[in-house]
């Protein structure tokens, strides 16, 4: 028996969409398939830990805080898998109520309210989309190695406009691509957790103890508050597993499987990521040359393996990177796709924006859109500007989809979910708390970020208040046309 709140969301369908809607069934009050629903379980993981990329977490996340933290990098990673944790089971509760190809912004509308909803919105797409340019400025640094020419900022250009002609193919067919490019970067981390572990030279207490670069690169003891700030960090490495919700449509008994994917994901891009650190910090020769070092990772395997292997995986991470813009492309692209089905904009943007493509059945329009304007980010926009607009948006992110779990129980809009997080409401109010401690040592840290990401997070519910709210015909966010939510209605 469907929910009051199912309820009501069908019967506003029903009777406010009209005809024009894009990609809505007014009749049933439910999205049309338009997408095609031929991945499996394994496949959409496939996708999915591609946008996650370990590998490219490794090797340019992770630097950042051996640069901070020293061996504690281990501790801070440990902790940020924790919060993933209460994360995860968020997501996968909402992902199943909602198993939707807009995401976040999808479940929190529907849970929290619409202004929320596309506040959310603007802020996921306007971080996804500059996102892409920070990684793919990262596959001329590694390709460098193999020739001068490929060490080049236009790399960065070419790897968008390559990957986005990629993603307008079938969605079997990139989940085939990110699977083998994946196969390759995991490679780079076999060899690198090898290498480690064969010569390990530091004690075990190395992993919880916090120190930093001093004068004349001597390593010295740090505050133990700076763990929780680098948490952040590592949290954003763990960044994507929740990336599974946006190719439910296209994902087969997507309302079911949809929250084992994502705990899959989070699970394989942990063991992925942790593991090769405490390799590396424990077989590193000079841990205090390490953590001084501007390339931790380059400078472990040049000194253990030689150059010869160090070029190699140098290559493995360029693929990682290369990868890592498909599948957020691939996530994006479909992002904007969702908000013209929902009528987000006026119609003349609505109907190119929400067209899925006859035979390869993917929003095309919608990808390219997303490919032109990041590669045009990466080359006119400095990167510095890219980083700040990017970094604290995952924060509120995920404080949102905490209170969206919290809150989609309480007023039964979740009620759908064929996943329920054990333990509710523990993993959401932590989950919460935790977002709301690291987003105050975000700000006192430095509050530009922050005021960035609050600022466009606020242009978005400005816009909803000043165009879409009171139009009965645009967000009327109608249900998932899946085959299970089809037997309810019937029912």
């Amino acid at each position: 028996m469907m929910s009051d709140g199912l309820q009501e969301e069908l019967g506003e369908a029903a009777g406010a969409l009209g005809a024009k809607a894009p990609g809505v069934v007014p009749d049933a009050g439910k999205y049309e398939q338009q997408l095609s629903r031929g991945l499996t379980f394994k496949e959409n993981i496939l996708i999915t830990l591609s946008a996650v990329t370990p590998a490219s977490s490794v090797f340019i996340i992770v630097p950042a805080i051996i640069n901070g933290i020293g061996g504690a990098s281990a501790l801070a990673f440990l902790i940020g898998a924790l919060v993933g944790v209460f994360v995860a089971l968020c997501y996968a509760e909402l992902s199943s109520a909602f198993p939707i190809t807009g995401g976040e912004y999808a479940f929190v509308a529907r849970t929290l309210g619409k202004p929320w909803g596309f506040g959310l919105f603007l802020l996921n797409l306007v971080s996804g989309v500059l996102i892409i340019g920070v990684i793919a400025s990262g596959a001329g640094q590694y390709l460098g190695v193999l020739s001068e020419a490929l060490g080049g900022g236009w790399v960065g250009i070419v790897v968008i406009l390559v990957t986005t002609v990629i993603a307008c193919l079938g969605i079997r067919t990139n989940a085939w691509v990110t699977g083998v490019f994946l196969i390759l970067e995991i490679g780079a981390l076999v060899v690198l957790t090898v290498v480690g572990f064969l010569h390990v030279s530091q004690p075990i207490s190395t992993l919880w103890t916090v120190a930093t670069s001093g004068p004349g690169g001597v390593l010295v003891s740090a505050s133990a508050g700076l763990v929780v700030s680098y948490t952040a960090t590592a949290l954003f490495a763990f960044n994507g597993y929740g990336a599974a919700v946006y190719y439910a449509e296209e994902t087969k008994n997507a309302r079911s499987t949809i929250g084992r994917a994502i705990l899959w994901s989070l699970l394989i891009a942990v063991v992925a990521e942790i593991v090769p650190t405490i390799a590396v910090l424990l077989g590193s020769k000079d841990l205090a040359a390490l953590v001084a070092s501007p390339s931790p990772m380059t400078q472990f395997l040049t000194e253990r393996a030689g150059p010869v292997v160090n070029t190699l995986v140098s290559v493995g991470i360029a693929v990682a990177v290369i990868n890592a813009v498909l599948a957020i492309i691939l996530q994006f692209g479909r992002t904007l796709f969702s908000s013209a089905r929902d009528r987000s904009w006026p119609d003349a943007i609505n109907r190119p924006l929400g067209r899925i493509h006859p035979t390869l059945r993917t929003p095309v329009i919608a990808t390219i859109i997303v490919g032109v304007i990041a590669a045009l980010c990466l080359w006119l926009v400095p990167f510095n500007v890219l980083l700040v607009a990017t970094s604290a948006g995952i924060v509120i992110l995920y404080a949102l989809v905490g209170l969206a779990a919290f809150v989609g129980r309480i007023n039964h809009t979740t009620d759908a979910a064929e996943y329920r997080m054990p333990m509710w409401p523990v993993a959401p109010i932590l989950m919460t708390l935790a977002t709301l401690v690291i987003l105050v040592m975000s700000l006192i840290a430095d509050w530009i970020p922050v005021a960035v990401a609050v600022g466009i997070f606020a242009l978005g519910m400005l816009y909803y208040a000043l165009y879409l709210r009171g139009k009965p015909d645009r967000w009327t966010l109608p249900l998932p046309a899946d085959e299970e939510l089809e037997d309810e209605v019937r029912g």
